[in-house]
């Protein structure tokens, strides 16, 4: 456990949101889209917003929406759906320790905001900064910025429409949001380890049914990172006779 700071519940929260704000370049565009597709898609105009602030994914939004279109069983629709938020998960258990000693109410309020984007800034805020009391709500300022432009993104998309050209191309602001997210985060070869096997699972695995590679390219990335890292931690092993 790193040594202790006091910190204010305001400096956190505001630290929180400071740290969110880059990542809005990518979840403004991405919302936009899926306010557009939600649309496109034959949802009402308060079925799409009302998704935005209840389901609160937007990878697991997108793909419903489009499984919708397609006319796509409900019961397929919501397997899908699931397993794409199955890495809400390891999110969760990766950041559990530090959420552990709050009451339940606090827990279900910042899990409800833990999502992409929210978790790759305050995971960092939380390992890579002394430990203060006060630091959940640094995930509270993350994760509210977040939703706060989602919902805003989402209904501008719901209003616009077709309006929005064809030739911005918003479309890449999804993938683009992702790679914002991860490059900060590779320091050493067992994460660029983890990318690689993560990448190449999700784009080799696309025709996979329900879309479970995102589950494995999770898994696999995972057990890549851990394997060279163990590799890298083991000591080497001196012959008993010394060098020739």
């Amino acid at each position: 456990m790193p040594d202790k700071a006091v910190t204010s519940s305001k400096d956190e929260f505001w630290l929180g949101v400071r740290d969110e704000l880059p990542m809005m370049l990518g979840i403004i565009p991405f919302g936009l889209v899926f306010g557009v597709l939600g649309i496109s898609s034959g949802l009402t105009p308060l079925q799409t917003i009302l998704m935005s602030s209840i389901l609160f994914g937007g990878a697991s939004q997108v793909v419903f929406v489009q499984l919708w279109a397609s006319n796509v069983p409900a019961l397929v629709v919501g397997g899908s759906v699931s397993v794409i938020n199955l890495r809400h998960a390891l999110y969760s258990a990766s950041i559990a320790s530090y959420l552990r000693p709050l009451p339940l109410r606090w827990r279900i309020i910042l899990g409800y905001l833990l999502t992409d984007e929210a978790y790759a800034i305050s995971i960092r805020r939380f390992t890579n900064k002394p430990y203060s009391p006060n630091q959940h709500f640094h995930l509270l300022g993350a994760g509210l910025t977040l939703w706060i432009s989602w919902q805003c993104a989402t209904i501008t998309g719901v209003l616009a429409g077709t309006t929005i050209p064809p030739e911005w191309s918003l479309g890449f602001a999804i993938p683009l949001t992702f790679i914002a997210i991860v490059a900060p985060a590779i320091k050493s070869r067992a994460d660029l380890a983890a990318c690689i096997t993560a990448g190449t699972i999700a784009i080799t695995g696309q025709n996979l049914p329900f879309k479970t590679w995102i589950v494995l390219a999770a898994i696999g990335g995972i057990v890549a990172g851990w394997s060279v890292k163990t590799v890298t931690r083991r000591p080497r092993r001196q012959d008993a006779g010394g060098p020739s």
